[in-house]
């Protein structure tokens, strides 16, 4: 049960479901069909279900919204779900690859597919739900964004998947040493992303800088802000080096601009929700800020690496109980490593995607895969899951309608004799 058939490259992936599409008539009288892993697409759901929730919920509930800065709410666990979970797909959706650089070729047009899908859709182009304009100016467009930041982590980890990987004529896969011998030029590309991650953002040194804020008038002019720093290994909001790489390489216009730490005492009367500015906030608290900055995007590679070789588990360990045992004791690890270096530290932090945070999320993310898969592929079943399974099969579609606002957009067309009056403030 939950087995995937071998693929090659010669159809494009699908990296959603970890399957292949397009298969002539003919190839599809001659294979045996094959047995979707629910699992997958159950987890996939699960976290679209928790994205709306705490999108829609989180206002109101501040103890399921994002973290202001350090430590991990629920509403952090959602983007490296969602990077984990691709892992696993690429391990099933590249089985076998007969021909690298067309699948190579087939990895970089989906990725950009992605990063335009991303451009476009909160890239500002959209209005708000409380706003009616739309357009954007291309001097400050966002550049990153989560469909980019998926796409950076899904070519990154296909390319790995394609080039290193020893496919050599060898003793088979029987055991979990075995599998980090296959796999070990992957697992040194994580080993080389996290070290780098941590020496720029613990060894490079930030300067002063600053930024220009509107006034708030009714005639508004802008005012520059400038923000002292002038340390190394600084992980405040102000003076970090993710933030200071994201500034250098695209520009503070095409950043974030209501960074969650907006929500910080410090910045916020009212936190923390969002509020009035304190009389003694800090000059960074009205920053820009991109949370899908470049370096933070490295560590979310090793989140989409780490779900790659959870997804190596399921391709050669056929039984269930050797799969969930090589799934719960790395996980175990990974959450009993996150909690030592927070307690040394090295603290959880969505924004900057510490290595901490990587290693809780992706324990996280190990063990419930884990639980599901004995919940709907062990036992089958799938009835409780059902509605979850729908979300996972449709995890894009719903993310743009819904999490990218695409739909009450829609309804705010619907209005009578005027804009003001539309269908989205009757329902709202």
């Amino acid at each position: 049960m939950g087995e995937y058939k071998p693929i090659t490259n010669a159809e494009p992936v699908d990296i959603e479901s970890g399957t292949i599409k397009n298969i002539d008539e003919s190839k599809k009288s001659s294979r045996p069909a094959q047995h979707r892993l629910v699992s997958l697409d159950v987890f996939r759901g699960i976290t679209v279900a928790l994205m709306i929730l705490v999108d829609d919920a989180g206002a109101f509930i501040p103890a399921i919204n994002h973290s202001p800065w350090d430590g991990v709410t629920l509403a952090d666990f959602v983007m490296p779900f969602f990077l984990f979970i691709v892992g696993v797909a690429l391990a099933l959706a590249y089985k076998r690859v007969s021909d690298k650089s067309d699948a190579s070729k087939k990895a970089v047009l989906r990725a950009l597919k992605l990063c335009a899908l991303g451009l476009f859709l909160q890239g500002g182009y959209f209005h708000g739900v409380r706003s009616l304009n739309f357009g954007v100016d291309l001097a400050t467009i966002r550049v990153m964004g989560v469909l980019q930041r998926i796409a950076i982590a899904y070519l990154s980890v296909a390319i790995c998947e394609i080039w290193l990987r020893n496919d050599s004529e060898g003793p088979p896969v029987d055991s979990g040493c075995g599998l980090l011998k296959k796999y070990q030029y992957q697992l040194l590309v994580g080993f080389i992303l996290t070290i780098t991650y941590t020496i720029l953002l613990y060894g490079v040194r930030v300067s002063d800088w600053e930024y220009a804020i509107q006034d708030g008038t009714s005639a508004p002019q802008y005012f520059l802000v400038c923000v002292k720093c002038g340390v190394r290994g600084n992980t405040e909001p102000g003076c970090n080096a993710v933030a200071m790489i994201d500034r250098k390489i695209l520009g503070l216009q095409h950043l974030y601009r209501k960074p969650v730490y907006m929500r910080k005492e410090q910045c916020s009367t009212r936190s923390p929700q969002n509020g009035p500015l304190p009389v003694d906030a800090p000059s960074w608290c009205q920053a820009p800020f991109d949370p899908e900055g470049l370096l933070s995007s490295v560590m979310a590679i090793v989140t989409c690496l780490i779900g790659l070789q959870f997804g190596h588990i399921i391709v050669y360990f056929k039984d269930h109980r050797s799969r969930i045992m090589l799934w719960l004791i790395p996980s175990c690890c990974l959450l009993a490593s996150a909690f030592c270096l927070d307690f040394f530290g090295i603290q959880m932090n969505k924004p900057l995607y510490t290595l901490s945070y990587t290693c809780v999320t992706a324990g996280a993310s190990g063990i419930l895969f884990a639980g599901i898969y004995v919940l709907v592929d062990v036992y089958g079943l799938r009835r409780p899951t059902v509605a979850f399974e729908w979300m996972g099969k449709h995890a894009l579609m719903i993310y743009i309608f819904i999490g990218c606002n695409i739909l009450p957009i829609l309804i705010q067309g619907i209005y009578w004799k005027k804009p003001q009056n539309n269908l989205y403030k009757r329902i709202d």
